[in-house]
């Protein structure tokens, strides 16, 4: 039995071939699956924590029965400082024999397939046309976010990336970016939560009573902004938070996306959308502490199973002298479900296949035969 080795270069170069129909296509099969009441279909035991000197481990496996096996093996960085990113990777089983059948970097894969879910969000109850998106962090994960849905919509003219700090992970952010999107005008914003002047401050507002789109992807534990900040009809990602203690933004703003009774939500359209619904109520801090019941949210798996054509409405942007907004908005919380690793591994491998047969001569990353003899 022979195991393939992808690095991260390989898996970029497989991954750039995957076009924005497929990767959605993708998460959606697997929020469909979620939702669904096939007990069969996956089987996606909660993920083992495990302390070590300088990182928490955590080891997620899954398997989707239409696609495959996984275990992915991520280490989160104790030190907020560390600047590194987490490093991943996954194990892809064969289905016939059992043994590894891969060994694929993930590093890169799980900002993919979370940017890919965010980008399917977007589309189902997102603006249709957005123009201007605010990103909080610098990561791999706010780099996917940005280039999907910069190629998804080409209406978007300009993006604000705001940053505990102006790091070399901004720089190298800006200059992909300016890359690959050359035409999308990108703005920097230095912003501490803890430590922010009044000038700062200011900046942000501005920045998000313009913004269609927002992305959150930090570890805070304290609200990034405001509420009001927020304009009526943006639509908000929040991919950061995945412990009770964290929370990037504060219970009035996830009110906002809760329909109540004298709303007309066919117009105004205020929704919640989840990953899964037991995942985020035992791990987001956002949901957690605005005590919501799981009627309150809505699976998009569901929104995939029940294939809803969102309707076209018109996106309010008044605006009151003290620049405050309290109308409705959609969120799109995700921890992360391990079958979305399923699906974006197997993916790869099954591209990197495929690539292979095409070309005869070399094979996709590094193959070492006979591993399991």
């Amino acid at each position: 039995m022979s195991v393939r080795v992808l690095t991260g270069e390989d898996v970029r170069n497989i991954t750039s071939k995957l076009s924005n129909d497929f990767l959605q296509s993708l998460m959606g099969d697997v929020f469909a699956t979620i939702s669904s009441s096939e007990s069969t279909a996956a089987y996606l035991p909660h993920r083992t924590s495990i302390p070590t000197e300088n990182h928490t481990a955590l080891f997620m496996p899954a398997r989707l029965s239409s696609m495959g096996t996984t275990i992915k093996v991520v280490s989160v960085p104790s030190s907020s400082d560390d600047s590194r990113g987490l490093p991943a990777s996954t194990l892809v089983l064969d289905k016939h024999t059992g043994s590894v059948k891969a060994i694929v970097n993930a590093r890169s894969l799980t900002a993919l397939r979370n940017a890919a879910g965010s980008l399917l969000s977007t589309t189902l109850v997102g603006p249709t046309s957005p123009t201007r998106i605010v990103a909080f962090g610098a990561g791999e994960q706010i780099f996917a976010h940005l280039d999907l849905h910069c190629q998804a919509f080409p209406s978007i003219q300009s993006c604000t990336i705001v940053n505990r700090s102006l790091n070399s992970r901004v720089s190298t952010l800006v200059a992909q970016l300016a890359i690959k999107h050359p035409t999308v005008h990108v703005n920097v914003l230095a912003y501490n939560v803890l430590d922010v002047t009044d000038e700062r401050k200011a900046s942000l507002r501005d920045s998000l009573s313009d913004a269609d789109i927002i992305i959150t992807a930090t570890p805070s534990r304290l609200p990034l902004f405001p509420s009001h900040w927020v304009r009526t009809g943006a639509h908000v990602i929040l991919i950061g938070s995945y412990t009770p203690q964290m929370k990037e933004v504060d219970v009035k703003l996830i009110m906002r996306a809760i329909p109540t009774s004298f709303q007309n939500t066919e117009a105004q359209l205020p929704v919640l959308l989840v990953d899964s619904v037991s995942a985020c109520f035992a791990e987001a801090g956002e949901l957690i502490e605005a005590r919501l019941n799981p009627d309150q949210v809505v699976e998009i798996g569901k929104l995939v199973l029940d294939s809803r054509q969102r309707e076209k409405r018109e996106t309010h942007r008044s605006k009151d002298g003290s620049n405050t907004f309290t109308g409705p908005i959609t969120i799109f919380k995700s921890v992360g479900v391990g079958l979305q690793d399923v699906a974006i591994a197997c993916a790869v491998v099954d591209m990197a296949e495929e690539m292979d047969k095409s070309n005869s001569k070399v094979s996709v990353g590094v193959v070492i035969q006979d591993f399991d003899s």
